[in-house]
């Protein structure tokens, strides 16, 4: 390998490292954004904030017209939790058998530093490349998200910059390096029910009305119902019911309200209207005195076919010497608010996952390495 390119690999590390080193536990930025700006405002790109309320969010550009690429990322992380649980401090980043170790080092601050790197490399061999290159970086990812991504997706669309591709770093290797390609992500729905009954004394329960007892066998018929099917690029949509609370810690009340926690994953064969609908349809059969807040967090998104996802996997093969799979499976992603823009081609690839959000958070050095000559093979195969 010539000196130039070892020396531009070790960059995307030593970045990865000094983002870590800033404990920007959501919805806090620490200073990462204003370290990435530096960078890329050295390689000529614009730098705009689009910082909102409580959140850091920058967006930064490099040339005109169109298509527009974009990469996607987020520069908070969760809590580390208890640090006696983590064998190195969790915001003091180390390399060990060649693994880094730290907060954020997977999920996703080594990703955010693959497309740095990436971009500002691209740019430098390529500064008269067609349309625009850009990167939308959050801290508010882990947390509300709503002074984040969705802010910077409606500042766009009032000024109608529609992008055309949009690549997110999130980690979606499973077992090695681009082995799974995520094309799309189910949407998310939760339902914060209250139901109400009368509180009274257990020795007496006809002088109450118990809104658990009432509630159970709604649940049970929530709990059963079938959804959907799914298809062959979504699983069935599936219902959990994570957090119950009711009563006052004590035997001899009937309580006088429960609260439920209802959270669904839903493929794109249902709507989340549709989902209220059914829901809304068996509380009330069932009689019961209740009310619902919904929060919506985004409407399933898939990019079945197109150049990003064809470069990409091309890149992957490369580079990396394997055939990546596509998949829809794990949770949400900031995509969801990308698919706002008509016809963008959204994906996500990024390192493994295995150790996101636990202690003792690691990624390859390697890995980081390879990953941002993925994004830049992307760029000139997509952008030249």
């Amino acid at each position: 390998m010539k000196e130039s390119q070892s020396e531009n690999r070790q960059e995307v590390v030593s970045l990865c490292m000094e983002l870590v080193s800033k404990p920007s536990v959501t919805p806090k930025d620490e200073g990462c954004q204003q370290l990435i700006a530096t960078k890329l405002r050295d390689s000529g790109f614009h730098i705009e904030n689009l910082s909102h309320i409580d959140t850091t969010n920058m967006y930064a550009t490099h040339g005109s017209g169109g298509p527009i690429f974009c990469f996607l990322g987020h520069t908070d992380v969760v809590s580390p939790g208890e640090l006696s649980a983590w064998a190195y401090s969790p915001f003091d980043p180390v390399i060990h058998d060649g693994m880094i170790y730290g907060r954020g080092t997977a999920d996703m601050k080594g990703g955010v530093a693959a497309m740095v790197m990436a971009a500002k490399r691209f740019v430098e061999k390529n500064p008269n490349h067609r349309g625009k290159i850009s990167l939308m970086f959050t801290s508010n990812e882990e947390g509300e998200f709503v002074n984040g991504t969705p802010h910077m997706v409606s500042r766009l669309l009032e000024r109608n910059e529609i992008l055309d591709y949009c690549l997110i770093g999130e980690p979606s290797s499973s077992k090695v390096l681009g082995d799974t390609i995520k094309i799309g992500r189910r949407g998310v729905l939760t339902a914060n029910v209250s139901v109400y009954g009368i509180q009274g004394h257990v020795a007496y329960p006809h002088l109450g009305n118990n809104p658990v007892h009432n509630a159970i066998p709604a649940l049970n018929e929530l709990v059963s119902h079938v959804w959907d099917r799914g298809n062959e690029y979504f699983p069935p949509t599936s219902m959990q019911i994570p957090n119950i609370r009711s009563g006052f810690g004590v035997s001899n009340i009937i309580p006088g309200e429960c609260f439920i926690q209802i959270n669904w994953r839903f493929s794109n064969e249902i709507s989340a209207e549709e989902i209220k609908r059914i829901t809304d349809e068996i509380f009330t059969r069932h009689k019961l005195n209740y009310h619902i807040d919904w929060e919506f967090a985004g409407a399933p998104f898939i990019t079945r076919t197109g150049e990003l996802l064809d470069i990409t996997k091309k890149a992957v093969r490369d580079i990396c010497g394997i055939e990546a799979e596509e998949s829809t499976a794990g949770g949400t992603s900031d995509g969801r608010f990308i698919a706002r823009f008509d016809g963008c081609q959204v994906m996500e690839l990024g390192v493994i996952s295995e150790t996101i959000h636990k202690a003792n958070e690691c990624t390859s050095a390697e890995d980081l390495e390879k990953l941002a000559l993925i994004y830049e093979k992307v760029l000139e195969d997509l952008m030249v």
